[in-house]
């Protein structure tokens, strides 16, 4: 795969901008209740409907505007001299997952991800330096986009899917705090300068949390340990999805992957970690629904 190939020096990380700390609030104020209402769909008594199956073409429409961004972000990235090929071609395939997954066609979705992934690098030759770059962004992208279909899909997986917010958004807060605040020894300054072991453990600490903290609520059939373990491997997946990015941007040699969230930079700035969590919250719903956590 291409991305074996010497990675393109940045210049180091600066501290962080407290100044921009106003655009990154209020861009959650937005993010946060848009991710939320389009997960919960429009129910007149929701409690007791989170506990079924149901049907939203709302949070069909932010995953799909989601893959269409990250599409876009990653031709620019991958292929800055041919993007918009690169970008339709990606997100061609990896919507074409997701569509199958929403109809239920689970099987025949993962199936599409490889087909999509060649057919990808196939319209990518001639135009982009690297075309493996182009199913590599399928197989970075097609996945959390299907694990977050599937895990919505499943019973009382509205919960499962709020969980996976918590974690997710707990794990970052509490990284970013708790490492601004000791800062410390750096997590992996090869790839990540800003990072630190104090942060690292206060977004694993915040993530357990946020995870028992869901198991408490009425309606939601988890234990509170098993609901903390899982907190810690969606925490954990957080870190690795936010690290791999910023692997990734010095791969390329970017700073950002996009300007498109003020406060932040790309849409793929914002959600790497939730790219990487979903897949392991997606395992422990497996896990769950084979009698594990009860």
């Amino acid at each position: 795969m291409a991305l074996s190939s010497p990675m393109m020096s940045l210049p180091q990380a600066r501290r962080f901008d407290w100044s921009n700390l106003g655009l990154r609030v209020a861009s959650g104020f937005v993010l946060v209740p848009t991710a939320l209402y389009a997960t919960l769909g429009q129910h007149q008594h929701w409690a007791p409907a989170l506990q079924g199956r149901q049907e939203a073409l709302p949070y069909l429409l932010l995953i799909s505007v989601g893959v269409a961004l990250l599409a876009i972000e990653w031709g620019g990235m991958s292929a800055p001299y041919a993007p918009i090929r690169v970008s339709a071609a990606v997100t061609a395939a990896v919507l074409a997952a997701v569509f199958l997954g929403y109809r239920d066609h689970f099987l025949l979705a993962w199936l599409a991800i490889p087909v999509g992934a060649l057919a990808a690098a196939l319209v990518a030759r001639g135009v982009a330096e690297r075309p493996a770059d182009a199913a590599f962004g399928v197989f970075y992208v097609a996945p959390a986009a299907l694990c977050l279909v599937w895990l919505r899909a499943t019973n009382q997986g509205v919960w499962w899917t709020l969980m996976l917010f918590a974690c997710t958004w707990g794990a970052d807060i509490g990284a970013f705090a708790v490492g601004s605040a000791l800062k410390g020894p750096k997590l992996w300054p090869r790839f990540s300068p800003n990072k630190t072991w104090s942060g690292f453990i206060g977004g694993l600490i915040t993530a357990m949390g946020a995870g028992a903290l869901m198991a408490s609520l009425p309606y939601f059939q988890l234990s509170l340990w098993a609901a903390a373990f899982i907190g810690l491997a969606v925490g954990l997946a957080t870190m690795a999805g936010d690290l791999w990015e910023s692997a990734l941007k010095r791969r390329f040699g970017v700073k950002d992957s996009g300007d498109i969230i003020p406060g932040h930079g790309g849409l793929l700035d914002r959600v790497d970690g939730l790219m990487f969590a979903v897949v392991a919250m997606a395992a422990a719903r497996l896990a769950n629904h084979l009698g594990w956590g009860h």
